[in-house]
């Protein structure tokens, strides 16, 4: 957020995401440019100058293969506030309920074709699972 100041878990973020970068041999331009900043911006994130979004940090993540978990672990004041300490796995009764709530928006939201292209594709996703 703009002018929101940062603390020492942007600081320790930032070094997490430099030493991730060093580790792919990526240069901070090569990520700047993949952002669509300039490499003097990334540094400012590295540094913990400026807080780095949710959106970039996914995106680095992605870059790099490492897991957006991965740069927070151990981090100063982790759990503080409303996160938990460790996210619950997913269970059979979580996955129905995705599943109850997929079901209703996609009913909801189109059309009678469209709702029997995506049962095919379930039908040959629950195929190949199967064998």
């Amino acid at each position: 957020m703009a002018g929101q100041k940062t603390d020492e878990r942007d600081v320790y973020l930032g070094q997490r995401i430099a030493e991730q970068r060093r580790k792919a041999s990526l240069t901070q331009r090569h990520v700047a440019q993949s952002f669509g900043m300039s490499a003097a911006q990334l540094q400012k994130y590295e540094k913990g100058t400026n807080r780095i979004s949710a959106i970039h940090l996914n995106i680095f993540s992605r870059m790099i293969g490492v897991p957006v978990e991965y740069f927070f672990r151990g981090m100063p004041g982790a759990a503080e506030g409303f996160a938990e300490d460790t996210q619950a796995p997913f269970t059979e009764s979580g996955l129905s309920s995705i599943a109850d709530v997929l079901g209703r928006h996609i009913s909801e939201t189109f059309s009678d074709e469209t709702r029997r292209d995506i049962a095919a594709a379930v039908h040959v996703l629950e195929r190949r699972l199967r064998s």
